[in-house]
């Protein structure tokens, strides 16, 4: 590895001394263990084939991709080595039945932004743990005991929450272990990043039409400061920044066919995002209250997604009911 003068030793706690070695935190250890492999096929790209590959689509008619579904396979045998009772996989239509006894249930995306694998760009992996119960994964996500997230970019970065604040770990391979970075993460309430896709913007609501105009019109406008855009295409990779830098995201519902109730999975998707940001001190909505009270539908339920720094969401909010 090529060394900067700045360099010293590698500094951080391993992951596993800091997980409770109890309850939900022995489910995020068993995750974050289930990593390394799934980051070095990533770094392989095509030397030992397409990951690319089509085969097969999901429940949303996505098609799949030979790494989506790799992916999928790999998460499910560690989870059902560590005791899960139950999963729900965005590469699943049904609900896999793994430990009848376990005393917990994990709802996953095992490949988040799988539309830019082979150039590069973030992608990442979202889950969220919940207590076994009758309800399954028809409850709110106010349930949710842990959540967490993996990014796979020029670091490979694990992100977790047991409840207690948000923090994140780094692979060091020189001891193939996670070492923790980062501790008790927080968002500052102001945005001056914001994140989205701008081609769908003339099919929104037209308040947030009138808020995303003020915003590019930056100080000359009525916000009366300038904002720096990004859209990495990946919620993972906006997470990670987020969490990190700051800023806002929004995936709002549009007019097109297909997108009136937004395009993003509520239960593992948005649940784990919004869990870990409410952590982190900002806020998650679907445009008109908190995520995590919304009652899933169904296990592949969408929802708009608004998440970020406080005070834009709120002005976001603000918009939407103009």
């Amino acid at each position: 590895m090529l060394r900067l003068p700045t360099d010293g030793p590698a500094t951080g706690p391993l992951l596993d001394d800091v997980l409770a070695r109890e309850g939900a935190a022995v489910i995020v250890a068993a995750i974050a263990r289930a990593l390394p492999p799934l980051a070095a096929r990533l770094a392989a790209g095509r030397l030992h084939g397409d990951p690319e590959a089509i085969v097969g689509t999901n429940d949303s008619g996505d098609r799949q991709k030979a790494l989506d579904v790799a992916a999928h396979d790999h998460m499910i045998a560690a989870l059902r080595a560590a005791g899960v009772r139950q999963v729900l996989s965005e590469e699943a239509l049904d609900i896999i039945l793994l430990n009848e006894g376990g005393a917990f249930d994990v709802a996953i995306d095992p490949i988040d932004g799988s539309g830019s694998i082979g150039i590069g760009a973030p992608l990442g992996m979202l889950f969220s743990i919940l207590p076994a119960d009758p309800q399954g994964f028809q409850r709110t996500g106010r349930a949710a005991v842990a959540a967490g997230y993996a990014s796979f970019g020029h670091s490979v970065d694990f992100g977790w929450s047991t409840g207690a604040g948000v923090h994140v770990a780094t692979w060091d391979a020189e001891i193939h272990a996670f070492r923790v970075t980062r501790q008790n993460l927080r968002l500052k309430p102001q945005a001056s990043t914001i994140a989205y896709n701008a081609s769908n913007e003339r099919h929104w609501a037209p308040g947030l039409q009138a808020w995303a105009r003020d915003l590019r019109a930056g100080r000359d406008g009525p916000r009366g400061r300038d904002f720096n855009m990004r859209w990495l295409a990946a919620a993972v990779g906006e997470l990670h920044r987020i969490l990190l830098k700051g800023g806002a995201f929004l995936y709002p519902a549009d007019t097109r066919p297909g997108y009136g109730d937004g395009r993003l999975r509520l239960i593992y998707e948005c649940v784990p995002i919004a869990f870990l940001i409410e952590q982190a001190g900002g806020r998650a909505t679907d445009g008109h209250g908190p995520i995590l009270d919304r009652v899933p539908r169904g296990p592949h339920d969408f929802t708009p997604l608004f998440f970020g720094a406080s005070e834009e969401i709120d002005a976001l909010h603000a918009a939407l009911q103009g």
